[in-house]
């Protein structure tokens, strides 16, 4: 390549000599264009350009000519040629443009010249061509790609000619994306022109301009607004200027020093401002109508003229970013296209994917109004929806857009409460009138969607309080979880009946409770537990979401290699199960041992998790309802799924494992899902018939118990129907 030293101060050494005897100057460009400025012969457009006098390297230039002011044969034009080159450093001494016989050969100048020098050449060589020449250099270099250092070199081209054409004073970023441009400048023309936007990262695209008049700009000036489409690599405070093509050709407009940046909300304002002023065309001017009607922060539904009006009644936002939107839309006269939810750039539409429901309150409430009396006798009452979604993964503010068939648009603001998975999907479903037909369709589509895509951090614990030796307690430590039922609530039975068992009584034992319980009990407990000189560790979990995240959290919370699990609403049937449970437990290492669960009447509440083959649920529990006589003389047997509720296992395997998955509502198809994670894994599970413990199902309303079974149901068969689908080898490995 040519060497990157200057050329003396062109006062002492002018073009014409510079360029004498079939001479040309170089100006590197980038690493792969260089500029050469000649003169000679009239010569324009492209031309294979052959270096160093080598056929095998050979290049097309593109050359832009002009003649002389003062021609002088056989010098009668001038030229600038933008020449590509492969980036490689070999030195150039010739340059021969044309094809063979017919080509005329230059030698380069010992030295390149910088790009301030060969404008100046040029201005000295064009004079009046001057402009048109720069024009149309620039439009050469357009045509390939324009990284950083060719940007450069085109917005010198252009302040050359006659410096800065304008500023903008203003740039707004709106909620998808695109960028909003103010200023003014001397030759904007309205329309969408090609731009090339100068910043940390250039980018070529097209841009919609609008002119308006502006008495506080120079002479022949106005003012312009310009849109930007929407791009990830266009930020408006990395802008630092605009090259555009204007009346008399590329011309360059940087971004004031004291320039003003609006948000996505306040951005339609400044647009609306000077929309009815502008002037372009009908293209131009649709979109920055659009964009002039864009998201503000403000609900606009209410303002439409049509009979069409939304309300929100809940939206949550559960762990993993998932969300469940609940409310109305009343579109009596189907004016709407289309209701989109929208974040930042991100958006996604929700009225091809949600269920509609009965909603007779909503009728009631507008049928008086004056808008929609005439439209309701053609409409049922189904104006209610829900719908869930996965994240937007936007940080920007969202809302709810609904598109209007004549193409308007209105916006409600959307202010997600976030809460646990959980408590979406009970709250959602409580809302529900039991008897809706949509109910089912609520389920499976919304609620199970939902729950399947949730995540939950792992449970921990908050506070820590010894009230006895735990430390120096031998065996493996039960963790046992009191959650908030009114069964559980009085726990001096529970302790008393550890106290008696010569075996607990001497065992480390981790009471956990949820953290309003362990403030309002933690003093009594305490007191209780040194009374009856247990062993006992006193923790508060944080935010657990039912009592399977308290056996957990406690779990994370030791450091023995076994853990015993008790939930809290049992009660031992005899003394001696700990130890019972403990013996095999040794003798068979790795695994996970539960007992019966068996109802206070004693009749068997869960005696295994058995894979069935033939049946509609693939698992089920074989004697259940059956009186625990009827287990009398029963061995410890293989099952497929241990219960966690109670239940001797190796803590390192809960931990492997991930803990208890998020997204189930009740503990039976949460406990199997883990159960068949880890036997999935390796982990047996066994059911010793001669432990018992006495307990009742989980605590829930009567009319919510078949709804949290069914939807838990559904996200079980959902997460293990491909395993599900082979339930034969299920069958072969539980059974050998």
């Amino acid at each position: 390549m040519l060497g990157a030293e200057q050329t003396l101060p062109l006062s002492s050494q002018p073009a014409a000599r510079l360029l004498r005897s079939g001479r040309v100057v170089a100006c590197p460009v980038d690493e792969a264009l260089l500029l050469v400025i000649g003169t000679g012969g009239p010569m324009a457009g492209e031309l294979p350009a052959e270096i160093n006098d080598d056929a095998a390297v050979t290049w097309v230039a593109s050359i832009i000519g002009w003649q002389l002011p003062t021609p002088l044969a056989p010098v009668t034009h001038g030229f600038a040629a933008l020449l590509p080159l492969d980036g490689t450093s070999r030195p150039l001494t010739t340059v021969r443009f044309g094809g063979e016989g017919s080509g005329r050969r230059y030698v380069f100048t010992p030295r390149s010249v910088s790009l301030g020098d060969a404008v100046a050449i040029l201005a000295e060589l064009a004079k009046a061509r001057l402009a048109g020449t720069l024009d149309a250099l620039v439009d050469a270099i357009m045509q390939g790609p324009i990284g950083r250092q060719r940007l450069s070199a085109i917005i010198a081209l252009l302040q050359s000619r006659n410096g800065s054409d304008g500023f903008i004073e203003l740039l707004g970023e709106s909620h998808d994306g695109a960028v909003f441009l103010k200023g003014w400048g001397r030759h904007v023309v309205p329309g969408v022109c090609r731009t090339v936007v100068s910043g940390e990262q250039s980018l070529v695209t097209d841009c919609a301009m609008a002119t308006f008049s502006r008495p506080d700009t120079p002479e022949g000036a106005a003012g312009f607004i310009g849109l930007l489409p929407s791009n990830e690599r266009i930020r408006a405070r990395d802008i630092e200027g605009l090259v555009y093509r204007g009346r008399a050709g590329w011309r360059y407009a940087r971004v004031h020093e004291q320039r003003v940046f609006a948000g996505p909300t306040e951005t339609p304002g400044h647009i609306r401002a000077v929309l009815l002023q502008t002037h372009s065309s009908p293209q131009v001017l649709l979109r920055l109508r659009s964009a002039a009607n864009s998201f503000d922060g403000s609900e606009t539904v209410s303002t439409l003229t049509l009979p069409v009006r939304m309300g929100i009644d809940n939206a949550f936002q559960v762990d993993g970013g998932g969300l469940l939107i609940s409310g109305w839309l009343l579109d009596p006269d189907g004016h709407v296209q289309s209701v989109k939810l929208c974040g930042g750039r991100a958006e996604t539409r929700l009225d091809d994917r949600w269920t509609r429901l009965d909603r007779s309150d909503v009728t009631g409430a507008f049928n008086e109004d004056p808008v929609f009396r005439n439209a309701f006798g053609r409409e049922s009452n189904g104006h209610g929806f829900i719908v869930s979604t996965k994240a937007l993964g936007a940080t920007a503010a969202l809302h709810l857009e609904v598109t209007l068939k004549d193409s308007r648009r209105a916006f409600m603001p959307l202010s997600p409460v976030r809460v646990a998975a959980r408590t979406a999907a009970l709250r959602q479903i409580r809302s529900v009138d039991p008897d809706d037909w949509a109910l089912p369709e609520v389920i499976d589509g919304q609620i199970v969607p939902l729950l399947c895509a949730c995540e939950r951090p792992s449970p921990a614990i908050g506070i820590l309080v010894d009230a006895g030796p735990f430390d120096q307690a031998g065996g493996p430590p039960i963790v046992i979880a009191a959650g908030e039922s009114e069964e559980e609530e009085d726990i001096a039975p529970f302790l008393g009946l550890l106290a008696l068992d010569p075996e607990t009584r001497h065992a480390p034992i981790a009471l956990v409770l949820p953290p309003e319980r362990f403030r309002r009990q933690s003093g009594r407990i305490k007191q209780l537990a040194q009374f009856y000189r247990l062993s006992l560790r006193l923790t508060s979990a944080q935010e657990p979401g039912d009592v399977y995240d308290l056996l957990e959290a406690g779990a994370r919370a030791l450091t023995s290699d076994t853990v015993v699990l008790l939930a809290g609403s049992l009660m031992p049937h005899r003394a001696g199960w700990y130890g019972k449970l403990v013996a095999a437990h040794e003798g068979l290492k790795g695994s996970i041992i539960s007992p019966t669960l068996a109802y206070e009447d004693h009749s068997v509440r869960w005696a295994g998790s058995w894979a069935a083959s033939e049946s509609e649920r693939p698992f089920s529990g074989r004697y259940a309802g059956y009186p625990l006589s009827a287990l009398t003389g029963l061995k410890l047997t293989r099952v497929a799924a241990a219960s966690f509720e109670c239940c001797i296992m190796p803590r390192e395997a809960l931990l492997a494992a991930g803990g208890f998955s998020a997204g189930y509502l009740g503990s039976q198809q949460k406990g199997l899902d883990l159960g068949l994670r880890l036997g999935r894994s390796g982990i047996e599970s066994y059911w010793l018939p001669s432990v018992q413990m006495l307990g009742s199902d989980e605590a829930s309303s009567v009319g919510t118990v078949a709804l949290m079974a069914r939807i838990d149901q559904g996200v079980f068969d959902a997460r293990w129907a491909e395993t599900l689908a082979d339930r034969e080898n299920i069958l072969e490995r539980v059974s050998a």
